[in-house]
């Protein structure tokens, strides 16, 4: 990761807003890529719902130019398209309805995104029959969701345990545990919510967790001297949800690479599936373990068993605490997720200069010249930020790793082998 100087980064702020539509305008999918980004962040904020509604519209988008070209296998429906059928039509018309459904109180928008994309279309049977194939596909994907557990798993209720260790609801808001039943919410590609779980996180007497304790009491409260501006910076920049920054990235490399509209229409599928998994996972493992955050272990140190730790009663991370457990880091298990999917379509080094900005760090522009220097950048941010436990992010990652490589493996592979 570099870093962009402070004056260029103010000069980059004005102009950078501009830039990415123009980047992202060469096809269908990356339009509604953005689009469907957009109606995201406008609702509440709500990570793995958000994670599981992208991946629908992405993989109906997918399914959608599929069924059309026919290049690859399809993530779950096919249907026949008349000769000639437009894919841009169809693209645009599976991600208007998935969106208007998932997001109605935001249809206006929507359909205005939709009347710019057929407003580019010539009208005939290719638009129609491309409108008319889009929506099928979107519908059915609709419906072999719409029993997933989603809606119970964010109407759980959830009864916080008691002792040291053991999560509770944190300071300012004391605010309830988010989706508390989000691990039981069907997956999109994985066989089970705990296929990839991970082992129980460090007991609080050993050296470990008095590493991570002793790191992030440090450089994570919101007084730290011990933590520059740049890493303040950086644990900003990751509070936007791991959507949000993951999908412009591959935005940029696919414009760069020139990737076709079946193969965009993959590359995002791909991305949104595993992150959609990756979400699952970690609030499996999240419930299942229920480890405290760091404001509240800091706080009750004296409890902890561990004549290691030392509590401060007083002691505030620099960022608000999300509402719910710590192990796994949902952010790093995206991040682990992402990475692996863009590297599978990619490679490991993209070619360019990936630079990113964020709307929770007005200001700032950070530069990758990998995926993986992306994924060490949350897994920093997390621990800078004073809000996970270093083995809580690292592990998270490990397992969003395994979804990506997962994913890829099994999924929207093609169907002839390329020369």
């Amino acid at each position: 990761m570099t870093r962009t100087p402070r004056a260029l980064r103010m000069l980059t702020l004005c102009v950078w807003p501009f830039l990415q539509p123009c980047t992202a305008n060469a096809d269908a999918v990356l339009d509604w890529n953005i689009v469907s980004l957009k109606t995201t962040a406008a609702a509440a904020f709500n990570p793995p719902l958000e994670s599981r509604n992208l991946a629908i519209v992405h993989a109906a988008m997918f399914d959608a130019v599929n069924s059309i070209l026919r290049e690859f296998h399809p993530y779950a429906v096919s249907l026949d398209a008349p000769r000639g059928t437009s894919a841009e039509a169809a693209v645009a018309a599976a991600a208007h309805f998935a969106l208007v459904q998932l997001y109605p109180d935001q249809r206006t928008a929507v359909d205005a995104a939709y009347a710019d994309s057929l407003g580019r279309i010539p009208d005939g049977p290719p638009k129609t029959n491309g409108i008319s194939l889009g929506e099928a596909v979107a519908s059915k994907m609709l419906t072999a969701r719409a029993t997933d557990g989603a809606a119970a798993a964010i109407a759980a209720r959830y009864t916080p345990g008691t002792g040291p260790g053991v999560w509770i609801p944190t300071p300012p808001g004391f605010v309830p545990a988010l989706d508390p039943g989000w691990g039981s919410v069907h997956p999109f590609v994985m066989e089970d919510a705990s296929q990839f779980r991970p082992g129980a996180p460090p007991s609080l007497t050993s050296r470990l967790y008095r590493r991570d304790f002793d790191e992030l009491k440090q450089i994570g409260s919101s007084t730290s001297t011990a933590r520059t501006q740049e890493q303040s910076d950086v644990a900003r920049f990751w509070v936007a949800t791991g959507p949000q920054n993951w999908n412009p990235a591959a935005r940029q490399v696919a414009v760069a690479r020139g990737l076709s509209l079946v193969e965009n229409a993959r590359l995002f599928a791909l991305l949104n599936l595993a992150g959609a998994d990756a979400f699952i996972a970690a609030w499996d493992a999240k419930f299942a373990y229920n480890q405290w955050r760091p404001v509240t272990a800091i706080r009750a140190a004296a409890s902890d068993g561990n004549e290691a730790t030392e509590e401060d009663s007083s002691w505030t991370p620099l960022l608000v605490t999300p509402p719910f457990p710590d192990y796994i880091a949902g952010h790093t298990t995206y991040a682990g997720a992402a990475e692996k999917v863009l590297e599978h379509v990619f490679g490991k080094q993209p070619g360019l200069p990936i630079r990113l900005t964020s709307p929770s760090a007005p200001g700032v522009v950070e530069t990758f010249s990998s995926f993986r220097a992306m994924s060490d950048s949350v897994v920093d941010a997390r621990v800078w930020g004073g809000i996970h436990w270093r083995t809580s992010c690292e592990r998270g990652r490990t397992v969003g790793e395994e979804i990506g490589r997962h994913v890829v493996r099994r999924m929207l592979k093609p169907i002839r082998e390329r020369g």
